[in-house]
Order: C-alpha cells, then structure tokens, then sequence
C-alpha cells in the first residue's frame, strides 16, 4: 500500500513550486501517476509511505500544448492520448501517433504524461527515441527570490542514465518544446513480451522527408531505446543516408550499423538481432506513410522482428 502525510494540489506553477520547495525529504511529484505505484512495488515490498506527494495535473499553466513558429510547446500534463486525437499534433509530430498507440491502453494513454516519461529517465521509456528525433529540449522552473524562473536544455543532454537527469533540487519540468515536422513521415517499432501494453526491450522510431520524386531522402532522424543506460540518436546514420536516393540495399546497409552500439546488459544478442530489423522497418515504414508500398515481410532485407 502506497501511504502518505499530505497530498497536494496546487493550481498554479508557483504554488506547486513553493510546495516543492517545502516538501520533506523523501516527496513526490505527480503529474498523471501512472508509475507511481510501480515505482512503489519496485524492489520495495511491503508498504511504502511518503511524507508529501504533490499533484500537479491542477496546475493551469502546464496545461495544454502552444505552436510557436517551427516550434511545438507541449507543457507537462499533456497526455499521449492527445497525440492520437489532435489533428494539429498529429500533422506536426508525425512520429508521435505511431508511438502513443504502442505506449498503453486507453486508459494509461489518458492520465501518463510526455514529460513525466522523460522525467522518469527510463532507458526504455517509448517517449524518449520521438523526443530526440523531434529535437527536443525540456523546460525546468525553479523559484528565484521568490519569483518563477526557468531554463532549457536538450533532453538529450537533461538525461544522464536510468533514472538519472540534470534536474536540480527544487526544480519543476514545466513543458517540452519539439521542432514542428510538417511533410515527414514518421514511424515507431517496439518488441517486448507484448509489442504493446508492456515495457520496451528495445523501441525505435524514424522521421523522413523525400523530394518530391520521392527517391531522393531530403531529411532522415533516427532513435533508439532500449538498447543502453539512455535513448540514442543515430546520427552517423542519418548522415549516411541524407541526400541518398532510396533503395531497399541502402536501407539494409544502414540497419546493419545500430547493432555495434547494442550496450545493454541483458539479451544483448537478442537485442542486436531486433535492433537491425526495426531500423529497417522504422525507414521503411515512415516511407509508407509518405505514400511509398508497403514492403512484404519477405522483401525485408534484414530480420525485422
């Protein structure tokens, strides 16, 4: 059983900080609280009681999501299921659809949130791989003399292992701001126990523009998951096929590089083996979505698992 001495609500940014400021050691910060309870039975057992667990889903200023030029601002209590409903983001975040359906059920899609899964720092976590292939930086709000400040990084940098981040002592994940990728296609592979409703052993996504012939890749972004201590861009791959025209060897030549960076701990030739097939099909599926011909699993150049 999960117990607590206090559970707050504030409606404001500078509430929730004033109470993060004061919170006890040993508090929590909840936004959607789909892992709460996870995180509670993990390695635990028994009861677990907090001093404080502070609930931001109330706070009127991460609500929401604002497009600011070539920039998307998700504030922290966007769900995923925004991003199989809204017609905006699903334009604008072409990768991010495919990853929410993979993510969970209705239910979960509904209350987790895009920035407590970064926040959570998981090497697995589905939202990490769509968020550095869509350049993401993650907004942090600290009280300064009493008054709201806040600071910007890189996700890719913000993240420094399982369950580590650069967040500082007193600090609030305000929103995380995406480039806008109107015209790519996009794609999102995953392999568990379950492809869905389960934790990832590996997940990969893919973002590509082609001219307008559709042979010539324009623009190509590539992450995976699941393979080392935190999510990956593929950049060495993505400058190998960039301004390449498009052919099925290119696409096997590129999914066979990924394998060498396999750093996990476990099943790692398992991992290795999947790794190669979902760079394959995430290209190859995000060319799809550009209206290229689905391939058949027998014209995959390599496994895709």
């Amino acid at each position: 059983m999960l117990t607590c001495d206090t559970y707050l609500m504030p409606t404001s940014l500078k509430e929730a900080l004033e109470a993060w400021a004061a919170a006890p050691k040993g508090s929590r910060l909840v936004a959607g609280a789909t892992d709460i309870l996870p995180w509670a039975r993990e390695g635990r057992g028994g009861d677990v009681h907090l001093p404080s667990m502070i609930d931001l889903s109330r706070v009127t200023e991460l609500c929401g999501y604002e497009v600011q030029g070539d920039r998307v601002r998700l504030n922290a209590n966007v769900v995923y299921q925004v991003f199989l409903e809204d017609k905006t983001l699903i334009r604008l975040l072409p990768n991010m659809p495919y990853c929410a359906a993979w993510f969970a059920d209705d239910q979960i899609r509904q209350q987790a949130t895009l920035v407590g899964n970064i926040v959570n720092a998981s090497p697995a976590g589905d939202g990490i791989p769509p968020v550095l292939t869509l350049n993401g930086e993650i907004e942090l709000a600290r009280l300064d003399h009493g008054a709201v400040a806040s600071r910007r990084m890189p996700v890719s940098d913000f993240i420094t292992g399982p369950g580590r981040t650069e967040m500082a002592p007193g600090e609030i994940a305000t929103a995380v701001i995406l480039d806008a990728m109107e015209g790519y296609g996009g794609s999102f592979q995953k392999v568990g126990l379950r492809r869905s409703l389960v934790i990832s052993a590996v997940c990969c996504t893919a973002l590509i523009k082609t001219g307008d012939d559709g042979r010539i890749i324009e623009d190509v972004r590539l992450a995976l998951g699941g393979i080392g201590p935190r999510p990956i861009r593929l950049r060495d791959i993505e400058e190998m096929l960039r301004g390449r025209q498009m052919t099925s060897e290119l696409v096997a030549e590129a999914s066979l590089k990924p394998a060498e960076m396999v750093a996990s701990r476990s099943r790692v030739e398992y991992r290795r083996a999947v790794t190669s097939g979902f760079v394959e099909a995430a290209i190859e599926d995000a060319l799809v979505t550009l209206g290229a011909p689905k391939p058949e699993p027998d014209q995959r150049e390599t496994l895709h698992a």
